[in-house]
């Protein structure tokens, strides 16, 4: 379950529960709207459980240090041969 279906499971089951005057025969219709909310926190709560899980941290990589070193020579080259 998703982020969008706990959303929605938690507007679904307000709406049933705080907003309508419906009756159902046999059915308690603020009963099922609290089940719904219910069951839309759970489905939130297991997806940012999982969600967190997957996301591991980065690790480090391990680098190896290569020392590089080079002569120069700067004196005045030797003149031309004549």
């Amino acid at each position: 379950m998703g982020i969008g279906v706990g959303i929605f499971l938690i507007a679904f089951g307000a709406i049933l529960t705080f907003a309508v005057d419906w009756t159902v025969g046999g059915l308690d219709l603020k009963a099922v709207g609290w089940v719904l909310m219910a069951a839309g926190v759970g489905g939130l709560i297991l997806f940012f459980y999982f969600w967190n899980r997957r996301r591991a941290p980065a690790l480090a990589r391990q680098t190896q240090v290569r020392e590089v070193s080079r002569t120069y020579d700067d004196s005045t080259p030797p003149p031309p041969p004549r």
